[in-house]
Order: C-alpha cells, then structure tokens, then sequence
C-alpha cells in the first residue's frame, strides 16, 4: 500500500488490488473518488479538476 498527501488529500494505491489500476482519494478521512488510471475516468464519487490535476501530476513523477 503506499499513501501519498498532496493539496489536502491522500491517494492510496494497494498492491495487488483489482483491475483497472486505480487510485483511491481521501479528504478528512472520506473516500472522494476511485479514480481509473488507466481509463481516465472515475469509478466511484466524483472527481474535480483539482483532483484529476494532482493525480496526472503524481503520474508523472511516477508515484502512481
């Protein structure tokens, strides 16, 4: 599992979890959204801008 902060929430990934590759989003302990990493889309909540801004972001750092 790794858990990343950034811009007020934390993105956790789990090794071995189910396909799609997906992220996890957390703000004040409350899942936002499951984000589909490699379909670019939400699979559970919502996503804003912010969000899908910060994830392509730890991608490209490769966090996630």
């Amino acid at each position: 599992m790794s858990r990343i902060r950034r811009g007020g929430f934390i993105f956790v990934t789990f090794v071995g979890d189910h396909a799609p590759l997906h992220v996890h989003v957390y703000r004040d302990s409350r899942l936002v959204v499951k984000w589909d990493l490699e379909h670019h889309q939400a699979m559970e909540g919502i996503s804003t801008r912010t969000i899908v801004r910060l994830i392509e972001m730890l991608v490209e750092e490769g966090e996630l």
